[in-house]
C-alpha cells in the first residue's frame, strides 16, 4: 500500500430515499361497481448502509466518490399492492472506522466487526394507501398518505487501525525495518526522520502456524499530543492496538529518558492507553558487545525488554516470544 493510497479520514454525503406515496384507488370489476378502497401502500425509501469489511485497510475507495443517494420508494397501486422498496446503498469500510456528524463532530457509530451493518441514512417510510382509512362513516376515502422524506447529511469517517501490536518510537528508530523483516510488508525505509508518513500493516508468522498483526505507525516526537509533527494522526491509531512495542535505538543518548518521553506523549493524549501491555525493544544492537549490553540493562524501565538488530536478525525470535506472551496474558 503506497502513501497515496492510504486514506484514514474522509467526508461523505449520504441521502436516503423518500418513501413512495400511498395509492388512492377504488376497486372496480365486472358486476362489482362499488368494491371499496383498495389503494396499496408506498414502498420504503432506500437506506444508505455502512458495512464492516475485514479485508479493507483504508478509506481510499471513498476518495473520489463521496456522494451517495439511495433510490426513492415506489408508489402503491390497486389491489392493495405495495410499492417497490428503494434499493439500499452499501458502503464497505475497514474495521475500526468511526463515524461522526460532519457538522457537530459528535461520534455516532463505530464499526469493529466484519459484516457489521449500520444504517447511516434511513429511508423514508412509504405512505399508507386509502384502504387504511375506510371507516363506518367514510366507506370510500379518496385520500392516502404521501411518502415520508428521506434524510441527508454530511458525515466524517475516521479510521483507527485494528492491530495486535503497535510500534511506538521516535522517527528513524527502526520501526519500518523491523516490520519488513518480520512480515512481507514493504514499508518505505531511509536514513532520515519521518520516512513513514502513513501506517503500514503486516502479519507476523509465529510458531505452530499462529500469527499476529503488527502496525508500523508514523514516528512520534515530543509535543505530538499537542499536534506537533504528525501528532494526532499517529496517536489516533495506537488506541486500537492490543499492546505497544516501544522501540529505542541503542545509540540513543538516554534510552530510559526517550522511553519516558514517548510514554508521556501517550499519557497526555489518552491516559487509558497506559493500561495496555508494553514491551521495549532496544534496536540497532548489532555493534554492541556483552559488556555494553549489561551496562545498558542497569537503567532500563521495569517492563519486558529485548535487544534486537533487524539487519543482523538478532533477538527477533526472542522478540516474537515476548510479544506472544504479552498478547495472551
Amino acid at each position: 500500500m503506497t502513501e497515496g493510497n492510504f486514506v484514514d479520514y474522509i467526508k461523505i454525503y449520504a441521502a436516503s430515499g423518500k418513501g413512495g406515496k400511498g395509492s388512492v384507488h377504488l376497486h372496480r370489476e365486472k358486476y362489482v361497481s362499488k368494491g371499496g378502497p383498495d389503494g396499496g401502500d408506498g414502498g420504503r425509501g432506500g437506506h444508505v448502509i455502512l458495512r464492516g469489511a475485514k479485508n479493507m485497510w483504508t478509506l481510499f475507495h471513498l476518495k473520489f466518490k463521496r456522494h451517495f443517494k439511495a433510490e426513492h420508494g415506489g408508489a402503491g397501486s390497486k389491489n392493495r399492492s405495495t410499492g417497490k422498496d428503494g434499493k439500499d446503498i452499501y458502503i464497505d469500510v475497514p474495521l475500526g472506522t468511526i463515524i461522526r456528524n460532519g457538522e457537530t463532530q459528535e461520534i455516532l457509530y463505530e464499526i469493529t466487526k466484519n459484516k457489521e451493518e449500520i444504517i447511516l441514512a434511513k429511508g423514508g417510510m412509504g405512505g399508507r394507501g386509502n384502504w387504511h382509512f375506510k371507516t363506518s362513516t367514510n366507506q370510500t376515502p379518496r385520500y392516502a398518505q404521501p411518502g415520508v422524506d428521506g434524510t441527508e447529511d454530511w458525515y466524517q469517517l475516521e479510521l483507527k487501525l485494528l492491530a495486535d501490536v503497535g510500534l511506538v518510537g521516535f522517527p528513524n528508530a527502526g520501526k519500518s525495518t523491523l516490520l519488513s523483516v518480520l512480515t512481507s510488508a514493504k514499508p518505505k525505509i531511509a536514513d532520515y526522520a519521518f520516512t513513514t508518513l502513513v501506517p503500514n500493516l503486516g502479519i507476523v508468522s509465529y510458531r505452530d502456524y499462529k500469527s499476529f498483526v503488527m502496525a508500523d505507525i508514523p514516528g512520534i516526537i515530543e509535543g505530538a499530543s499537542e499536534g506537533k509533527g504528525l501528532g494526532l494522526r499517529f496517536l489516533r491509531h495506537i488506541e486500537r492496538n492490543s499492546m505497544l512495542l516501544f522501540m529505542v535505538p541503542a545509540d540513543s543518548d538516554d534510552i530510559h529518558k526517550e522511553y519516558k518521553i514517548l510514554l508521556n506523549e501517550i499519557e497526555k493524549y489518552n491516559p487509558e492507553l497506559l493500561d495496555k501491555n508494553k514491551v521495549l525493544a532496544i534496536t540497532k544492537t548489532d555493534m554492541l558487545d556483552n559488556e555494553l549490553i549489561e551496562e545498558i540493562k542497569q537503567d532500563l524501565p521495569k517492563i519486558p525488554y529485548v535487544f534486537i538488530s533487524s539487519i543482523a536478525n538478532k533477538g527477533i525470535t526472542e522478540l516474537k516470544d515476548i510479544i506472544w506472551k504479552e498478547l495472551h496474558k
